[in-house]
């Protein structure tokens, strides 16, 4: 059997799908040497009839079944962030429902959950005061460590809209720290996964910005659990996180170069916070398991293929790579359709969502390839190419 994909202008190629998945089964022993997290996609629910402005209708069930299939494979799961779709479709009402059902689920499921913490119920296109960013910070912070959940402070737009420079940060974060009742996760995301997050920490050099950041850091070393790093600059990472305090982690977040920045070096390595572990959960697992024995060597060869995959879903405009990563959800079974909210399905051309199958399907990432093909042909015959 073979797949008609889309090749050139109007022509096509044909593409033969593996008939085995890269078999990994769940329930394996616990990850040892890296703490993982996997920052989990939500599913839409497709009955619902709302427009792509409305408040985002979920499907609940599906959603949190995803969870249940990361943290069987040992991974932690990253919830309410930008994979969730955080500000692109998913307002602080749904994240805020999503942040208490997943961490119940979690708990259930003696599984690891981290719950991001932004400014999101703010109104958009307006510039807020900074002690209202605060406050809105300080609501969301509560919302989270009322779930037991950790909290991973997010950057802000409307922080990034109201500071004037360093000083506003550094008072920001430095309340929040102060009366945060356990260590946080801060992340820093960067403009390439959010434009209004350009010149964060108060400037657009970002030597300068990393200098507030490890400022914010040293100043308060026993709240900070780790950083998140999603600069896709693998040398700043290494740099940064060779000059965190003792004891603060640094988790990448870099989907292009992961698996150089959690083998490590001589000086260190990065733990993991990352939106591609949504699709490569048990693959990632796995690599991680073979890393807990020592063997750096296996590690790689398990989870350097991945890169051009991930490469590939996280190609500009890199805030998009969400729709490649519910795309194959869908064409893995982890959900029946493939719909998300806001609308985000539209938001990745027909050459683009024909590659991501190719390359997940040569990783044997499908559980059941004969259904991903079967899928990825009715959406081609959809879109106007014949199988």
């Amino acid at each position: 059997m073979t797949v008609n994909l889309p090749h050139g202008a109007h022509g096509h190629r044909a593409y033969e799908p593996r008939t085995e998945p890269f078999a990994l089964a769940p329930h394996g022993a616990p990850l040892t040497s890296r703490t993982v997290y996997s920052a989990a996609h939500v599913v839409a629910d497709p009955y619902a009839d709302v427009s792509p402005d409305a408040p985002a209708a979920i499907d609940w069930d599906a959603t949190l079944a995803f969870r249940r299939h990361l943290w069987s494979h040992g991974l932690g799961v990253a919830e309410a962030m930008d994979t969730a779709q955080r500000g692109m479709g998913l307002d602080w009402a749904g994240a805020s429902e999503l942040i208490v059902r997943s961490a119940a689920e979690a708990r259930a499921a003696g599984g690891a959950i981290a719950c991001g913490v932004g400014t999101d119920q703010l109104a958009a296109g307006v510039t807020h005061a900074l002690p209202d960013v605060t406050a809105a910070y300080e609501e969301q912070l509560a919302l989270v460590e009322s779930t037991g959940a950790r909290a991973i402070l997010m950057a802000s737009r409307a922080l990034a809209a109201a500071a004037r420079g360093p000083e506003d940060y550094l008072a920001a974060y430095g309340h929040l720290l102060r009366q945060a009742a356990e260590p946080v996760i801060l992340h820093w995301l960067g403009p390439m996964f959010d434009p209004a997050l350009e010149g964060y920490w108060g400037s657009t050099d970002l030597d300068a910005a990393t200098d507030t950041f490890l400022e914010v850091i040293a100043a308060h070393p026993d709240k900070v659990d780790g950083i998140k790093i999603s600069l896709l600059d693998a040398q700043r990472e290494i740099d940064l996180r060779r000059r965190l305090p003792k004891g603060v982690r640094c988790y990448t977040g870099d989907d292009f170069n992961y698996p150089e920045l959690i083998a490590g070096d001589d000086h260190g390595f990065s733990h993991a916070l990352l939106g591609i572990f949504d699709p490569l959960g048990p693959l990632a697992a796995e690599a991680v398991r073979t890393l807990d024995t020592g063997d750096t060597k296996k590690f790689r060869e398990l989870l350097d293929p991945t890169v051009e995959l991930s490469r590939h879903l996280f190609e500009p405009p890199t805030r998009f790579y969400k729709t490649g990563v519910v795309f194959l959800a869908w064409l893995a079974g982890h959900q029946s359709h493939f719909t998300m909210v806001g609308g985000l399905h539209s938001a990745r051309s027909l050459p683009h969502f024909s590659r991501a199958y190719e390359l997940a399907d040569g990783l044997g990432l499908f559980p059941d390839p004969h259904l991903a093909e079967d899928r990825m042909k009715t959406f081609l015959t959809l879109h106007g190419v014949d199988q």
